[in-house]
């Protein structure tokens, strides 16, 4: 430290509560303002734009200083947090006026984290997520919790990208680790903005249910999750429920690239919330039901019968409308009931806390009877187990009065009736001020002074205070000058005086006993808090049920088949949010369709003709699905998924320092490595990240594996039109592409989805709707069709006259024999059956055709004569005919 000279006591003490928490900003309580020192000074007064000043200046270098007022310290803690720090609260634990010229007794209350920060308004429909992950060889042990709520679950995972992938998705900003977990592993997990807080030594002074954990692992990843959060918020936990142990692979997996690519919770270009799939499905009526949707969505379920359960309450709630609508307007009325019961358990609930709660219990009866009216077996069964825990609801209704107000130590909080001691303190108090009043207009007739006051302070207590120019007016001797101010002088009586020790220990004496009270009633509602998150869970459910059902019949949704083969069939099949942005007179549906010989369709069109669109729609109708709502179709019937695999778009990832093709290939490999024949993989344009023909050659082995070993459902969009000969040659391979036809030169896309493959990219008339120049335009026509008339055309009957050079025949694996020197030749031979090379031998002079002859080989090429008939052969050749004339 700068300091030179000897450290007062305040500062002792300051720098021996700093020593214990070196990672966090101190604010330590002095009088009315929370003071920062030394470095804590400096970055705090950036941070929060405070005025830095100094204390000690006569030393050789003064203190850096700066403070906040004690009453506004909330907001100050969650900007401080916000931006990734901790801040540990120094509270004076005495009067200052009992400290008798001591040193003021100070402890630390309380650590604020950015995963334990609780109440934040703007962040009620969102989970706050702390994680704790320990590592056993090659097995990691992660459990999270979410402070506010109470939840408490572990798993355990088996690589670091697994490990990484849970933490991205459960969006948490904290994590603990021992002072023994791996340092590689710290240093990859704070590139993604993570705080890593460090536990050497467990607590076991607590009790917690760990009956739901069977690993040693995971037990001993929930003691450092639990030990962290008893050591930094240094109060009961005793909302915390029992940790549940689950298995990753009993949900549908998707990482956090396939989240944001699919775009669930994040828009990808504004980064919030419109425009996603939690956006178009969340109609819950409670802060409690948002998160539980958005849970929902995260782990999408695999179970059929718990799937089948959830689709029927959303096909009650469809076909009981007014009772959904009334049941929706108590819903309405319900607070957060998880966070009310957290903040019961932490000691922070006040009396509006308590109404809040109260009016929420209040809905219960009403809510209870309008779903068993509706009558349906299995939803009065669930419906029956609601506890209303109408106790509580009595108890704060007889106890706390209907205005609270939020101090709970300055009185006005409880009911007249409730406390016979407190209604006797309250009513001296009244009585008092009633003779204060009393005694106020009897001085004013009495003097002729009618601007006479009577008020109170601290200092002096209740005095009589007369303006300068009515002075004279005061009978003499009958007021004791007690304050002489600018513009008035203040007096008491002895009769005033008397009456004020009784006013102020009646009011005194009441506030005290009034706190006494509050928390009396406090910790009964906190034995029943168990009760109350039962009820908790059960209310948001029903609101997450009833808002798939308000989804489901606005937009025609349809209750989706599980189907036990290995076929999907969905008709009329729409994209949610496109559909909800359009309109539904806009939007084109489209069928999806993989029989049980099928494992691969390959979509082919232009560029903005809705391929990504279709890609996407597929894998939101199976998280739709499996989440148990009904989805955006005519019918759907389709199987079980065990996970959603995604390459989408053209990102870089700077965190990793990968480029974006690099990142293409290793969201490739993971899903060439870990999917299942039950697994979904979207892949758009792979390959399109490097050279044309590194490219191909890597998307049709991509495709050729995928056919061969991985048998998973994929919907494989691609540009490069070669690929689309592989339906000849895979048995799993069907093509499909997105129409759009060309009116008087002009592109016009038709967003429906064909069989086959498509004709042509239209490229350049893509880039005429974008805008380019017309010189652009034009010369890039004169280009390709350059480019088309000057390709290399091979005569074997296996090749394909394509804008680029053929796609590569799958040949058979060839044998491995011993290794020979061959002759050498002057030139390669080429036979009809040989696998043909990629890139072109321009040295053989080849026959020059026009861009129309082109496009007729083309799908001369392209057309399988063995399945047309005479009739439909003619027409073909009558349309070849007119197109070259």
């Amino acid at each position: 430290m700068p300091q030179k000279t000897k450290e007062t006591p305040m500062m002792e003490q300051y720098l021996e509560y700093k020593k214990q928490y070196p990672d966090a900003f101190l604010l330590y309580r002095v009088g009315d303002f929370y003071e920062m020192f030394y470095d804590d000074a400096v970055k705090g007064s950036q941070i929060l734009e405070l005025t830095l000043t100094s204390r000690n200046k006569k030393a050789d270098e003064g203190i850096p200083m700066c403070g906040v007022p004690h009453h506004a310290i909330e907001g100050y803690i969650d900007t401080l947090v916000d931006k990734g720090y901790k801040v540990a609260v120094c509270d004076q634990l005495e009067n200052p006026a009992d400290a008798q010229g001591k040193m003021v007794k100070r402890g630390v209350t309380r650590v604020v984290t950015p995963g334990t920060i609780m109440d934040k308004s703007d962040q009620a429909k969102e989970n706050n997520y702390i994680t704790a992950i320990t590592a056993n060889k090659d097995v990691f042990g992660l459990a999270y919790a979410d402070l506010s709520t109470g939840e408490v679950k572990v798993t355990s995972v088996t690589s670091q990208l697994d490990l990484t992938n849970e933490l991205q998705n459960l969006d948490t900003k904290e994590t603990v680790v021992s002072g023994s977990f791996p340092q590689k592993y710290l240093d990859q997990l704070r590139k993604y903005g993570i705080l890593i807080s460090k536990l050497d030594e467990l607590d076991d002074n607590y009790s917690f249910d760990f009956s739901q954990i069977s690993s040693d692992l995971e037990v001993s990843t929930v003691k450092l999750l639990i030990s962290y959060l008893i050591k930094t918020q240094m109060r009961s936990l005793d909302h915390l429920k029992a940790a549940q142990s689950y298995e990753t692979s009993s949900y549908l997996l998707m990482d956090h690239s396939a989240q944001s690519n699919l775009e669930l919770f994040k828009n990808i270009r504004t980064n919030k919330k419109s425009g996603t799939l939690l956006w178009l499905l969340d109609e819950t009526k409670t802060a409690m039901g948002s998160r539980l949707l958005k849970q929902w969505l995260a782990r999408p379920l695999i179970s059929v019968e718990k799937l089948k359960e959830r689709q029927h309450f959303v096909q009650v709630f469809m076909d009981n409308y007014f009772q959904r609508s009334s049941f929706q307007d108590y819903l309405t009325k319900v607070y957060d009931l998880e966070r009310l019961a957290g903040r019961v358990a932490y000691g922070t609930v006040n009396g509006r806390d308590l109404i809040q709660l109260k009016t929420s219990l209040e809905q219960v009866p009403e809510i209870k009877s309008i779903l068993l009216d509706i009558g349906d077996d299995e939803l009065t069964t669930y419906v029956e187990k609601i506890d209303e825990v109408a106790d509580i609801r009595e108890l704060i209704d007889k106890a706390i009065v209907e205005e609270a107000p939020i101090s709970i130590t300055g009185g006005g909080l409880i009911k007249e009736g409730y406390n016979d001691q407190l209604d006797k303190y309250l009513d001296a108090s009244k009585n008092g001020k009633q003779w204060l009043a009393t005694l106020k207009a009897k001085e004013q007739e009495l003097t002729g002074i009618n601007n006479l006051k009577i008020g109170y302070n601290k200092v002096f207590g209740y005095y009589i205070e007369v303006s300068r120019a009515n002075i004279d007016k005061i009978p003499e001797d009958r007021y004791q000058r007690k304050q002489t101010l600018v513009n008035a002088e203040r007096y008491i009586t002895p009769e005033l005086k008397d009456k004020e020790s009784l006013i102020l220990e009646a009011e005194e004496k009441s506030k005290s006993l009034e706190y006494h009270l509050f928390d009396q009633i406090r910790k009964k509602i906190k034995d029943q808090i168990r009760r109350i998150q039962s009820l908790a869970n059960i209310l948001s459910r029903l609101d997450v049920l009833q808002s798939f059902a308000v989804v489901s019949e606005e937009y025609h949704y349809v209750a989706p088949e599980f189907i036990s083969e290995h076929e999907l069939n969905i008709t009329n099949g729409r994209h949610p949010v496109v559909e909800k942005v359009l309109s539904n007179n806009s939007y084109i549906p489209n069928n999806v369709n993989f029989d049980d010989q099928t494992d691969i369709l390959l979509i082919t069109g232009p560029n903005m003709s809705g391929k990504s669109t279709y890609m996407r729609q597929m894998a939101l109708t199976v998280i739709m699905a499996q989440i148990g709502c009904f989805v955006p179709a005519d019918s759907a019937q389709m199987p079980i998924f065990d996970h959603i695999f995604t390459r989408i778009g053209a990102a870089d990832d700077l965190i990793s320092g990968d480029s974006t093709f690099m990142v293409e290939m290793r969201e490739a490999n993971d899903a060439l490595k870990n999917a299942t024949p039950n697994s979904l993989i979207i892949f758009d344009e792979i390959g399109r990240g490097t050279a044309t023909y590194d490219g191909m050659a890597l998307a049709q082995a991509i495709i050729e594996y995928i056919d061969k070993h991985v048998k998973a459902m994929t919907l494989f969009s691609t540009h490069y039109h070669e690929l689309t000969e592989l339906e000849s040659q895979l048995p799993g391979l069907k093509n499909v592409h997105v129409d759009a036809s060309e009116e008087n030169g002009d592109l016009v896309f038709l967003h429906k989805v064909l069989p086959g493959p498509a004709d042509k990219s239209y490229g350049i008339h893509v880039a005429k709707l974008a805008g380019l120049p017309d010189d652009v335009l034009v010369r890039a026509d004169k280009i390709l069709s350059s480019l088309e008339e000057t390709s290399v055309h091979t005569t074997t009957s296996d090749s394909i006259h394509e804008d680029v050079q053929p796609v590569v025949k799958v040949q058979p694996e060839p044998e491995v024999v011993p290794e020979t020197k061959p002759e050498p030749k002057s030139e390669p031979e080429v036979e009809e059956d040989t696998q043909m090379s990629l890139f072109p031998e321009t040295s053989k002079p080849t026959k020059k055709f026009s861009s129309k002859e082109n496009q007729v080989l083309k799908e001369l090429n392209n057309q399988d004569l063995m399945s047309v008939t005479p009739i439909d052969a003619i027409n073909l050749l009558y349309k070849w005919q007119k197109k070259l004339k």
